[in-house]
C-alpha cells in the first residue's frame, strides 16, 4: 500500500476512521457515528496524527448544525451520503497543540477555528475564487473525521486564528454565523428593507448582522412563537407567525404595497418560498440558504422573470472573505450574538442535545468536550 495523503494532498500517518480502543490508553473520547443507524455514540479512539502541513488542536467548543441532526437521526440524505465510522463535528474552536514540520501560519497555543469545507485546489471553481463551491468538497464531520472530539487535525490552510477579544461561544459557530454573513452581504443592503424567512439559528443571526451593515428595516418569519421571540429580542423591528396571519399581507402592509427589497430565504420550506418571492419587490433580490427537503415548485413567470427578480443560490461561506467579515463585525461590538446560545452542555449529554434540537426550541447549542 502506498503513502497516504490527505486533503491538502501532503502525506499522513493517521487512519481515516476512527478505531474504538481501551479506555486511557493513547485515545481521546469522541462523539462518532459508529453504524449506519439512527443515534450516535460517545466512545474512546485513537487520537489523530498529522502531517508535515497538518495542525493538530486540542477543542475547547463545538456547535451542533442542523445536518448533525441529520447524521443522528439517520435520514435519507445521510445513508446515502455518510460512511460510518466516522467522528462528527464541523463546528468548533479550541487551541494550537502541535504543529506539522512544515506549518508556518500558526504556533502552539494559538486560538483557532477553521474551515472544515475542505476543497480540491483544482476544480474550475477553485481556480476561479469560488472555493466555497468547489467541485470535490470534502467535509469534516462527514467525508472526514470531524471536531466531536478532544482533538482533530486540520490541514494548515484551512486554519483560522483567531484574536482573544472573540469569545469562545462565538468562536465554535463562526462556520454558520459564516453562513448568516454571505446571505445578508450578497448584494447590498444599506438603506434597504430585509426579511429573513426562516428564523433558526442562522436566519435569526441575520438579523442584527443586516442592521449591523445598515439595512433599515428587518422583519422575521417563522411558524415557531419560540423562534420568533429570539428574533425579536436579537433585533428585529417585527416578527410575523406566518402560520397564524398572512404572511405577503402582513409584508405588505409594513412596506406600504412595495415589497421587500431583500428576502432571505433561510427556511427551504415550500411555503416559506412562496412566500418569499411574492414578499420581494418588483426588482430586488432573494437570496436562498434553506434546503428543502424535496422538489419543490416556483411560478417562475409571475413571481421571477416578470418581477425581474435576483435570485441567488448561497452555500456555505465564500473562503476566506467570509472569515475576515464576520470575525471584524464580532470585534467591532456592533452585533451581539451571544443571545443566540441558549445551552452548553458536555458530549456524553449528546442525546438530550440533539432532542432539544428536534424540538426547534434553542437558539445554537455548544458542547464541550470537558
Amino acid at each position: 500500500m502506498g503513502t497516504r495523503l490527505n486533503l491538502a494532498g501532503y502525506p499522513i500517518a493517521n487512519s481515516a476512521k476512527p478505531k474504538a480502543i481501551l479506555k486511557g490508553i493513547f485515545g481521546m473520547k469522541a462523539i462518532v457515528k459508529s453504524t449506519p443507524a439512527p443515534g450516535l455514540q460517545v466512545m474512546d479512539v485513537e487520537e489523530p496524527q498529522i502531517g508535515s502541513r497538518d495542525v493538530l488542536i486540542k477543542v475547547k467548543m463545538c456547535g451542533i448544525c442542523g445536518t448533525d441532526l441529520h447524521i443522528y437521526s439517520w435520514d435519507e440524505w445521510s445513508a446515502n451520503r455518510v460512511k460510518p465510522p466516522v467522528v462528527l463535528g464541523h463546528e468548533f474552536c479550541g487551541h494550537v497543540e502541535q504543529i506539522g514540520s512544515e506549518v508556518t501560519k500558526v504556533k502552539v497555543g494559538d486560538y483557532v477555528s477553521a474551515e472544515c469545507h475542505m476543497t480540491c485546489e483544482k476544480c474550475y471553481q477553485c481556480l476561479t475564487n469560488q472555493r466555497h463551491i468547489c467541485a470535490n468538497v470534502r467535509v469534516c464531520g462527514i467525508d472526514r473525521d470531524g471536531s466531536y472530539a478532544e482533538y482533530v487535525s486540520i490541514p494548515e490552510m484551512y486554519v483560522w486564528k483567531l484574536d482573544d477579544d472573540v469569545p469562545v461561544e462565538l468562536a465554535a459557530i463562526l462556520d454558520p454565523l459564516g453562513n448568516a454573513v454571505h446571505t445578508v452581504l450578497a448584494g447590498d443592503v444599506a438603506g434597504l428593507t430585509l426579511a429573513v424567512v426562516g428564523c433558526g439559528p442562522i436566519g435569526i443571526a441575520s438579523i442584527p448582522i443586516s442592521r449591523a451593515c445598515g439595512a433599515t428595516t428587518v422583519v422575521g418569519f417563522d411558524i415557531s412563537d419560540y423562534r420568533l421571540k429570539m428574533a425579536d429580542e436579537m433585533g428585529a423591528d417585527f416578527v410575523v407567525n406566518s402560520g397564524k396571519t398572512d404572511a405577503v399581507k402582513a409584508a405588505m402592509d409594513i412596506t406600504k404595497g412595495i415589497g421587500f427589497d431583500v428576502v432571505l430565504e433561510m427556511s427551504g420550506n415550500q411555503n416559506g418560498i412562496d412566500n418569499a418571492f411574492k414578499m420581494v419587490r418588483a426588482g430586488g433580490r432573494v437570496s436562498l440558504l434553506g434546503l428543502p427537503k424535496s422538489t419543490i415548485t416556483l411560478d417562475l413567470a409571475n413571481d421571477i422573470v416578470l418581477k425581474g427578480l435576483q435570485v441567488q443560490g448561497i452555500h456555505g461561506r465564500r473562503i476566506f472573505e467570509t472569515w475576515y467579515q464576520i470575525t471584524r463585525l464580532i470585534q467591532s461590538k456592533r452585533v451581539d450574538l451571544m443571545p443566540l446560545i441558549t445551552h452548553q452542555m458536555k458530549f456524553e449529554d449528546i442525546d438530550r442535545a440533539m432532542e432539544i434540537m428536534a424540538s426547534g426550541r434553542c437558539g445554537k447549542i455548544l458542547l464541550s468536550p470537558e
